[in-house]
């Protein structure tokens, strides 16, 4: 490839100097008296006149200086495209995500990710907890992200948004006109919840543990939106995150029952095999999650 061979005679027809050719390139001189005489050679001609007063390019000289302007042009152009190929963000990514992160929080970062990387095609899949652990494990995808805990040892668990959940209910239930809702008033009640190996059935029993709670009754259903239209039909309590209930609640179809000195939280979390670190579609879907709630990390 004749590439700096070529840029040394533009530069040196030009500069019409040696010496400065070979500053302004970073060369020793010798090297471009190199470049250019390999380059007499290619083409079989003389491309300059030398003398120890002045330094002439010759009519053939001419011919190749606006060619290789052209050619060095090309080249770089070409280079530039190529660079960007490489570094363009597209092919597939997999993400597994529990329900309540597939249904309600991730949505948002979707969309900035497919206006941001037209060319990333973006392949979701909403299981449980528990599924979706399983099928980042096992590499079905490439990043899963769950609102529970896991155990499993072969994944790299990372939190990335903190989130509040809220026990919620229709606006007819008794405890709706309470005042002061305290723990106590949560004994012996009817439950609606999530089936077991999802984030959310696993907080549940958690707060059933940790305060001694008496269930009444307990009705299971794999489904945030299930769960929801049961509760506004009249049916039970639940406790579900403040992303599912948001839009429910401004519009008055269901309602918060606050406990006194009580908070509901748990950390949402990525979880990835190792190998996946290095993958390009992945680092940039990570990088994406952090930016979207970094002010919220942690609040």
């Amino acid at each position: 490839m004749y590439y700096d061979a070529l840029k040394t005679f533009v530069t040196l027809a030009e500069v019409k100097n040696f010496t400065k050719t070979a500053e302004l390139l970073l060369m020793s001189q010798p090297s471009v008296s190199l470049h250019i005489k390999n380059l007499e050679k290619e083409f079989q001609t003389k491309l300059f006149q030398r003398s120890p007063k002045y330094l002439k390019i010759t009519p053939s000289g001419e011919i190749l200086y606006d060619r290789a302007k052209q050619m060095i042009t090309i080249y770089e152009q070409t280079r530039q495209e190529i660079l960007e190929q490489q570094n363009t963000i597209k092919g597939d990514l997999k993400i597994a995500a529990s329900f309540t992160i597939g249904e309600y929080i991730l949505p948002p970062l979707l969309l900035d990710l497919q206006n941001q990387y037209p060319e990333l095609n973006l392949q979701v899949t909403i299981a449980n907890t528990e599924e979706v652990v399983q099928s980042t494990r096992s590499h079905h995808v490439d990043i899963g992200l769950i609102e529970g805990q896991t155990n499993e040892r072969e994944l790299i668990v990372t939190p990335f948004l903190e989130d509040e959940l809220f026990i919620v209910t229709s606006n007819q239930h008794p405890l709706v006109q309470k005042e002061e809702v305290t723990i106590a008033d949560l004994q012996d009640q009817a439950w609606i919840m999530r089936e077991n190996g999802s984030g959310t059935r696993e907080y549940f029993n958690h707060v059933v543990r940790s305060n001694g709670l008496k269930v009444k009754s307990l009705l299971t259903i794999s489904s945030n939106q299930g769960i929801k239209e049961t509760l506004i039909n009249g049916l039970g309590i639940s406790i579900l995150s403040g992303s599912v209930v948001e839009r429910d609640v401004k519009q008055n179809n269901l309602s918060i029952i606050k406990v006194k000195n009580q908070e509901f939280k748990r950390t949402l979390s990525y979880v990835l095999s190792p190998i996946m670190q290095e993958k390009k579609n992945v680092s940039i879907f990570i990088e994406a999650l952090g930016e979207k709630w970094k002010h919220h990390k942690g609040k």
